[in-house]
């Protein structure tokens, strides 16, 4: 044994603090060490998440504006130039489904899709999607292909 692994005894150290409300003999008697009066003193006492001692809260003292649609429906896009890549990869060959897109991971599978017109497609392709936007429309018809709507 030497002062490097000295340790104190068991039970001398942490030991639990002074009992409160045992009397003014303990020095914690009376209120227990909780001030007077006050809802802190309280049992019970409980403080609300952003209250500020009555101080009006941030929350509601920051100015509020705009709002959000309940009802709005966020499309994911995919560009002609994604399913032009993709016959060029030999991945599709004539029908690009909602499923394929999921696979190739253009898409998630609980979102919904909006074909957009960017990049050119040559392949002839029947394509299956929830919404198309005018131009990917007729791009896909030009090149001898199908616009599905879901």
């Amino acid at each position: 044994m030497d002062l490097s692994n000295l340790k104190p005894a068991e039970g001398a150290v942490n030991r639990d603090g002074k009992r409160l409300g045992r009397g003014q003999g303990s020095g914690k008697g009376g209120t227990a060490a909780r001030g007077h009066k006050g809802a802190k003193s309280r049992s019970g006492y409980s403080k609300k998440i952003g209250f500020e001692g009555g101080q009006m809260p941030l929350q509601r003292r920051v100015p509020k504006f705009g709002f959000k649609n309940i009802n709005r429906k966020d499309y994911q896009g995919v560009n002609l130039d994604k399913l032009q890549l993709l016959v060029e990869n030999k991945v599709v060959k004539g029908e690009v489904t909602f499923e394929t897109l999921v696979e190739n991971r253009l898409v998630r599978k609980n979102e919904l899709v909006k074909i957009l017109g960017n990049g050119e497609l040559k392949a002839k392709l029947k394509v299956s999607a929830h919404k198309f936007s005018a131009s990917a429309k007729a791009a896909i018809e030009a090149a001898g292909g199908e616009a599905i709507s879901l």
